[in-house]
């Protein structure tokens, strides 16, 4: 087989796999699913940041009226946007002149490519599922602007999406620490449901409400004792998000620790994801980067870069809550 015929092999069989390897990343975090399954997995084209538009206040020419009373027609600045960073993922796949040799058939060179295109498609998956996480701060800023950035430790600091949540109160999510609860102490199976109970009445406006819950191995396990005392199980095993889970309410409440979970210690993540979006780039979601086919200049080896770029981005931070056993 002579050497183009085999680069040909190793473009088109990633190219391919494009859309396989984007949908698994996307199924690899119960957070993910959840946007995927609703929808909110929304792809941008252009621009030097992902906008979300957004309203911050309502319009105060609404009133009652009577008859012929005059209306109040005043300009109303009710809609603002949140601006997100463009962060950028790759993995590139190489392979060597003599790998190229001796895997000089083709059922024999797609078999190895394919060994290589799974190693990568699972680091990149675990990558997004760890990034989901993030603070957007990890890789010298390089990484996802994840969880810990949009519904953090201290909601009442900082900026997220450009506004600054010091300033501008609708921009704060909510938290319910051991401090908040009636008897101040740690987390327990006796009083977990206290602190649950205390954010989510905080995170109902009608209809709008949590609808994932994703917590670490700790909490799971102090959620999973009060149950067991009442045998309350409501839902062993959620089949639209494809993750094993519990309700609360109505909220899926899904387990991401174990091994290799990301959701940080003795945490809770009550998620409106209704407000939650991931955001990749049309041209750049999972990938071969252009130009397709790469050659070292002194060596005998040839790179597909798989690539991902994008960001999480929430319009609804007021409807985000977390419960931390700190």
């Amino acid at each position: 087989m002579s050497f183009p015929s085999v680069t040909d092999i190793v473009a088109t069989t990633i190219q391919n796999r494009s859309k396989q390897i984007a949908d698994n990343v996307t199924k690899n975090n119960a957070l993910s699913a959840k946007l995927q399954q609703r929808g909110n997995i929304r792809t941008f084209s252009g621009g030097n940041t992902i906008m979300e538009e957004l309203s911050f206040a309502e319009n105060a020419n609404a009133g009652w009226y009577s008859g012929y009373d005059l209306l109040p027609v005043a300009a109303q600045d009710v809609i603002s946007s949140a601006e997100f960073a463009i962060k950028q993922l790759a993995c590139p796949i190489v392979m060597s002149g003599l790998e190229q040799l001796q895997n000089a058939g083709k059922e024999q060179m797609i078999d190895l490519l394919e060994a290589r295109i799974n190693v990568a498609e699972s680091t990149m998956a675990n990558l997004m599922a760890g990034g989901i996480y993030a603070d957007g701060t990890g890789s010298g800023g390089k990484e996802l602007t994840g969880l810990n950035a949009a519904v953090p430790t201290n909601p009442a600091t900082g900026t997220y999406g450009g506004i600054d949540r010091a300033t501008w109160t609708f921009w704060r999510p909510k938290l319910v620490n051991r401090a908040s609860l009636a008897v101040p102490g740690p987390f327990t199976p006796a009083n977990i449901a206290e602190g649950m109970n205390k954010l989510w009445a905080q995170l109902v406006r009608g209809s709008d409400r949590p609808d994932l819950i994703v917590v670490d191995s700790v909490m799971w396990g102090i959620f999973m004792a009060s149950l067991q005392a009442q045998q309350r199980f409501t839902q062993a095993e959620t089949g639209k998000l494809g993750f094993p889970s519990l309700k609360y309410m109505d909220a899926d409440i899904v387990l991401d620790g174990g091994i290799g979970g990301f959701c940080p210690a003795g945490t809770m993540f009550f998620l409106n994801t209704k407000y939650i979006s991931l955001r990749p780039h049309s041209a750049r979601n999972m990938v071969t980067l252009s130009p397709n086919r790469r050659y070292a200049i002194n060596q005998d080896a040839e790179v597909q870069i798989l690539g991902w770029a994008g960001n999480l981005t929430t319009r609804g931070e007021q409807f985000q809550g977390r419960l931390i056993d700190a």
